[in-house]
């Protein structure tokens, strides 16, 4: 872990990573991408420790409140935020300033920050995505090693259903050959029927390679799953886009299971409802800092 000092905290479409890199190991990681242009180590996590006061001077120039989202490139959760709170510290703005969030994890520290999520939800807006992809938990474990499972996952969604906050499940990615059958997509879809999700995120059972996550895959392939690299090779050689071969059965299955439980499974909608801020609430100009 290091620490930098950022230019700016949001994008041009008001997201934010509070951290580059990341220690939850999953071994489809797309952000390993060198297309990203890293210039440390994953898993030596740059810390953009003057985030809180960037995004204090963001919220207070903004002339309309919205959504802000958080997690799409590093999760805002990592073991490294159990000491720093940086994620902690920038929620609490967002609820003071009385913004919207989505923000989206793997793990199971975000219910340390429950209570304000529950304020964010009442003042304004709040959605927590969760990433599901395997339900079969000992493949989680070689999947995702050092972040919690999908069961304890799904047992986060349940208690923010309990707690009147909406969430969205990214089933992204599905690995051919690995776990793209019908019992993992059922076990996954069935934990978000009993969470009842708002909806699910699936852009096509498979993922994507490039330069970069595409070795770290294939290294743990040889790890984990011996003469799995060579079957991969054989079908897809260099693809970006990789998708399996039960694609079409599989997304009938999902899309037939969605629509039969209200869940939304169209993306395009998803996204809007993700970045949709609810008008009609004003704010005064304060400060924390």
């Amino acid at each position: 872990m290091h620490f930098a000092e950022a230019k700016r905290i949001l994008s041009s479409e008001n997201g934010m990573n509070l951290y580059r890199g990341c220690t939850h190991g999953c071994i489809y990681c797309d952000s390993r991408s060198r297309c990203y242009q890293f210039t440390h180590d994953f898993e030596d996590i740059e810390v953009k420790q003057n985030a809180p006061q960037l995004l204090e001077h963001s919220l207070r120039s903004k002339r309309k409140k919205c959504m802000i989202g958080t997690g799409s490139m590093c999760d805002p959760y990592m073991h490294c935020d159990e000491q720093l709170e940086l994620t902690r510290k920038c929620l609490e703005l967002i609820d003071y300033y009385e913004f919207g969030l989505a923000i989206q994890t793997k793990s199971d520290r975000i219910l340390r920050d429950l209570d304000l999520l529950k304020s964010i939800n009442r003042k304004a807006k709040c959605v927590v995505q969760i990433t599901l992809t395997t339900y079969e938990e000992e493949l989680c474990r070689i999947l995702e090693p050092k972040v919690c499972t999908t069961k304890r996952r799904f047992e986060v969604l349940q208690i923010m259903r309990e707690n009147g906050i909406p969430t969205v499940v990214w089933m992204s990615p599905i690995l051919p050959f690995i776990n793209d059958t019908r019992e993992n997509v059922e076990g996954i879809l069935n934990y978000c029927i009993q969470a009842k999700v708002y909806g699910i995120i699936n852009f096509g059972m498979g993922l994507t390679l490039r330069d970069g996550n595409r070795e770290y895959f294939y290294d743990a392939l040889d790890r984990h799953f011996p003469g799995m690299r060579e079957r991969y090779h054989e079908k897809y050689g260099y693809a970006y886009e990789v998708t399996s071969i039960r694609n079409r059965e599989l997304m009938g299955l999902f899309h037939a299971e969605c629509k039969r439980n209200g869940i939304e499974s169209n993306v395009g909608r998803i996204f809007e409802y993700l970045h949709e801020f609810p008008e009609g609430r004003g704010y005064e100009q304060l400060s924390l800092f």
